[in-house]
C-alpha cells in the first residue's frame, strides 16, 4: 500500500446474478494482462490490481479476487452455486418481507471464504473495500481492510474485543453488501458493543463504488495517500448491465405498494451506478465507456472542472435492451431474461452477454499507461 509506484483500483457493480456479466468481462482482462505482461496461467487478478471494491453481487466477486481466485474459478462458484444463492423463501414470507432465503447463500460464503477469517486477514492480497448500509444507523458504510483507517487500528482491541473492523467475519460482511431489500433478509454484526442491521449496499450512493474507491485511497483522513494523476493511478469500473427504458409502458395507476417496493431498489442502484460514472468520467481521463446520455455523451477526451484529471478511468457496462443486443450478435436472448436481479434460469444468456460486451469493449490500449 506505501511502496511507490503506479496504483491501480478494480471497483465491480451491485446487480445480483448479472454479476455473471462482471466475470465475463474480469476473465478478458486477465487474459490480457497475462499476454501483455507476458506471465503464466498462474498470474490472476490480484498480482495486478492493488485495490479491490465491490458492492453486493460486486463485493463477493471483489472478495474471490482479492483472496487470489483465477477468474475461471469465480466463474465455477457463480455457475455452480447461483440457483442456490437465490433459494426461494415461503410464499406468505415472500409477500410480507422477502423474496429469497439467506441460509444456503450464508453457508455458501461461510464455506468459501472462511468460517473463522476476518477482514484483517493476510489472505487478502489486495486492498478491499466492501459497501454496504448500516439500517440501524441510516448511513452508509464503505468498509476495508486498510490497515491505517481509523476504525481499523489493533489499539481499539483494548476498548472493547470487536471495536476494531478488521475483526469482523470476512464472510459476514459480504453477506451484508448482499443483503438486498425484498430480495434478502438483512444480515446483523456486533461491532463493538452493538449489534447493527446492515443490509445492501446497493441502497446508497454507492452501487458502483469507483469514486468511493477513488475517494479512499487519495483522501487524507483515510490516510492511503496514494498520488493522483493520469499516469500514476488508474480506475477500472465493471457493471452488471442496466435497462434505461425498464418501464416504458408504465401507467400511474400501476404504481401502488407493491410495485414501488419491488422497483425502488433497483431504481437506485441504476442512479446511484450513473452518479459514481458520471464524476469517475469528469475527474478522471475516461480512456472507456459508452454513452452516459445524449447530451454528456460518453466524455472521452472531454475536459471538466479538473485539469489535468486525477486518474485514468475506464468503464464496463451494457445497456440490456434488444438493439444493444442485436449489436453484441446476440439477437436471440430476450432482454427481459437478463434484465432481473435474480434471473438465475438464464445464467447461460448472461454469461454471453458479459463474454460479447468483454470481446467488443475490452482493449490492450486501454492499459497501455499501466503495463
Amino acid at each position: 500500500m506505501s511502496s511507490p509506484g503506479k496504483k491501480k483500483i478494480l471497483t465491480l457493480d451491485g446487480g445480483g446474478i448479472r454479476g455473471m456479466i462482471t466475470i465475463e468481462v474480469l476473465g478478458k482482462i486477465e487474459r490480457l494482462l497475462r499476454k501483455e505482461l507476458n506471465k503464466g496461467p498462474d498470474f490472476v487478478l490480484a498480482d495486478y490490481f492493488d485495490f479491490v471494491a465491490g458492492t453486493s453481487t460486486g463485493a463477493i466477486i471483489a472478495t474471490c479476487v482479492s483472496l487470489g481466485m483465477p477468474v475461471e474459478t469465480i466463474r465455477n462458484f457463480y455457475s455452480k452455486n447461483g440457483r442456490t444463492m437465490f433459494d426461494k423463501a415461503f410464499m406468505l414470507k415472500r409477500l410480507l418481507f422477502n423474496k429469497f432465503k439467506h441460509e444456503k447463500l450464508a453457508r455458501k460464503l461461510r464455506n468459501t471464504f472462511g468460517a473463522k477469517t476476518t477482514l484483517g486477514s493476510d489472505t487478502l492480497r489486495t486492498v478491499l473495500m466492501m459497501v454496504m448500509r448500516n439500517a440501524t444507523t441510516n448511513s452508509p458504510w464503505p468498509i476495508s481492510n486498510n490497515p491505517f483507517a481509523k476504525y481499523n487500528q489493533p489499539a481499539r482491541r483494548e476498548t472493547s474485543p470487536f471495536d476494531c473492523n478488521l475483526d469482523m467475519p470476512l464472510w459476514k460482511l459480504v453477506r451484508a453488501s448482499t443483503a438486498a431489500p425484498t430480495y434478502f433478509p438483512p444480515e446483523v454484526i456486533k461491532v463493538g458493543s452493538q449489534e447493527f442491521v446492515f443490509v445492501d449496499g446497493g441502497l446508497t450512493m454507492y452501487n458502483n463504488p469507483s469514486f468511493q474507491a477513488f475517494l479512499m485511497a487519495t483522501v487524507e483522513p483515510y490516510n492511503m495517500n496514494w498520488q493522483t494523476g493520469e499516469n500514476n493511478l488508474l480506475v477500472v469500473s465493471v457493471g452488471t448491465g442496466y435497462n434505461a427504458k425498464a418501464n416504458k409502458n408504465l401507467k400511474p395507476s400501476e404504481m401502488n405498494l407493491l410495485f414501488n417496493a419491488t422497483s425502488i431498489p433497483s431504481a437506485l442502484m441504476f442512479a446511484a451506478l450513473n452518479e459514481q460514472d458520471f464524476l469517475c468520467r469528469v475527474f478522471g481521463d475516461c480512456k472507456a465507456g459508452d454513452m452516459i446520455d445524449r447530451e454528456v455523451r460518453t466524455m472521452i477526451g472531454k475536459q471538466g472542472p479538473v485539469s489535468p484529471k486525477l486518474f485514468t478511468y475506464l468503464r464496463y457496462d451494457v445497456e440490456l435492451s434488444d438493439p444493444e443486443l442485436n449489436v453484441l450478435g446476440l439477437k436471440d436472448i430476450l432482454p427481459e431474461n437478463v434484465q432481473k436481479m435474480d434471473s438465475v434460469d438464464h445464467m447461460d444468456d448472461l454469461q454471453r452477454v458479459g463474454a460479447a460486451v468483454a470481446e467488443k469493449n475490452v482493449e490492450s490500449r486501454h492499459f497501455e499507461r499501466f503495463l
